[in-house]
């Protein structure tokens, strides 16, 4: 699930949809007015974010609704904060080595 949040935050178009849902549930057409994309292209967007469970979709009639759904952001946080914590201890030691050495 990892591979598929960071596929999905490498675009800007889908980092701003993410920006905009971190306000609160909103309309498929309210989500895509700010871009200069077809409503098309946001959904395609839309889409991929939904495949990587960072926005849940609910239908009422014709309407849909997106939700953010931080869960898989909290996950790759935690996977960026360890990677750092380890390349800064291996840092930390490869920097002793050189001056000690």
């Amino acid at each position: 699930m990892l591979d598929a949040t960071l596929a999905a935050l490498a675009d800007p178009t889908r980092r701003a949809i993410l920006s905009r849902l971190a306000q609160g549930e909103a309309r498929v057409t309210d989500v895509a007015r700010p871009f200069a994309i077809s409503l098309n292209s946001v959904s395609k967007h839309v889409r991929m974010l939904e495949r990587a469970k960072l926005v849940r979709r609910r239908i009422a009639g014709r309407e849909h609704f997106l939700t953010l759904t931080p869960a898989p952001l909290d996950e790759a946080a935690d996977w960026i904060v360890a990677q750092k914590q380890l390349w800064a201890w291996r840092l930390g030691e490869l920097e002793k080595v050189l001056t000690n050495g």
